[in-house]
């Protein structure tokens, strides 16, 4: 139910006998704005679009009749959308959460539920948090947040509740130069996450300790130019290599296995690399700030499909940026110009006809 106060109550009942004509004629609520057509892929596969939102209001749910009374009379409260989204990932209850630079916090919608959360530490006088970046969570779901300006790393239970920063230093300023992509390996007790300035990943164990680091400034294999998104899936660490325009990946002991991407603007190549994640398939999907596209590759580098292109409508993104597929093929991807996250669902083989060999 959305705040009220008893105060708005009151005058709400006081004018309930003038409104009941108008609820009483009004009708169904109008059907809601279809998105773009299901997309037809190879062997009976699919990629359909289920939903965007943006706000607190969104997760609430349909609001019941006084809700409704109470906002005709005394306006609608003020509701939390996203400012300047950015990373996102989806907990073990599908809960989405999302980092919003723009309003140095972290937005929690729970659709299940029909609740909502945000999170922020930026009027805090020690380890406030100013640029959230990107997201990721361990086995218990809680919830790990790379804040770019403050060169910390933000670690808060599965409530939201801040447990503490990694990376926090006794002047107060971060270890990171500039921390953004971020990955948790809960079975290895590992932290991975890419410091964009200075080409390198660092692997830290649970306690922020570094354990080792991977990579250096370069174009060759195994090397970085302004490394940013990580993804550990299918016991891959898939690292966006933004300006070499390309993605690597590695195993868990930092040794790299193979890379897929190169410069240009045609399809199948990329210019502005950003969100990377993997389907149930194994297929890689690379969002491309600049074309407004996301891409999808199988694990050979062989372009299978692309959807989406610039502008505002549904299906079409303005710089999108963080991109996650859930265990049920949801794929999330925020579309950050437009102050939305869209979700698409990918129909795949069934693990049945996958394992004959299909």
């Amino acid at each position: 139910m959305s705040r009220a106060t008893p105060c708005r109550w009151k005058t709400a009942c006081c004018v309930l006998l003038l409104l009941t004509p108008l609820w009483a004629a009004k009708k169904n609520d109008p059907p809601g704005i279809l998105g773009p057509p299901d997309l037809l892929l190879e062997g009976g596969r699919k990629l359909t679009f289920e939903r965007s939102f943006s706000s607190e209001k969104e997760v609430l749910g349909k609001p019941g009749f006084w809700t409704r009374l109470l906002n005709v009379v005394a306006g609608e409260p003020e509701y939390r959308g996203m400012v300047r989204p950015y990373g996102i990932a989806v907990d073990s209850q599908g809960r989405a959460i999302v980092t919003d630079p723009g309003a140095a916090g972290v937005h929690i919608f729970d659709f299940v539920h029909h609740k909502y959360k945000f999170i922020e530490r930026k009027e805090k006088e020690k380890d406030a948090m100013l640029a959230p970046q990107c997201v990721a969570l361990d086995a218990q779901d809680n919830i790990y947040v790379t804040d770019s300006e403050s060169g910390k790393i933000f670690v808060f239970d599965a409530n939201g509740k801040y447990r503490h920063a990694l990376g926090s230093l006794k002047g107060g300023e971060g270890y990171f130069k500039r921390p953004t992509g971020i990955a948790v390996d809960s079975a290895a007790q590992r932290i991975y996450v890419t410091d964009t300035l200075r080409d390198k990943i660092f692997v830290l164990d649970m306690q922020g300790q570094v354990m080792q680091t991977i990579g250096k400034h370069g174009n060759g294999s195994g090397e970085f130019y302004y490394p940013t998104e990580l993804r550990l899936d299918d016991n891959k660490l898939l690292v966006v290599d933004a300006m070499n325009f390309r993605v690597q990946w590695f195993g868990r002991n930092g040794n790299v296995e193979g890379e897929m991407g190169q410069i240009g603007d045609s399809v199948g190549q990329m210019f502005r690399p950003k969100g990377v994640a993997m389907d149930s398939e194994g297929h890689l999907y690379i969002v491309d700030g600049l074309w407004g596209v996301v891409q999808v590759f199988d694990r050979e580098g062989h372009l299978l499909y692309f959807f989406g292109k610039k502008g505002a409508e549904l299906g079409e993104f303005q710089l999108p940026s963080g991109v996650f597929i859930d265990h049920d093929d949801r794929v999330f991807v925020v579309d950050s110009y437009n102050r939305r996250v869209q979700v698409f669902r990918y129909h795949g083989l069934s693990k049945q006809v996958r394992g004959a060999g299909q």
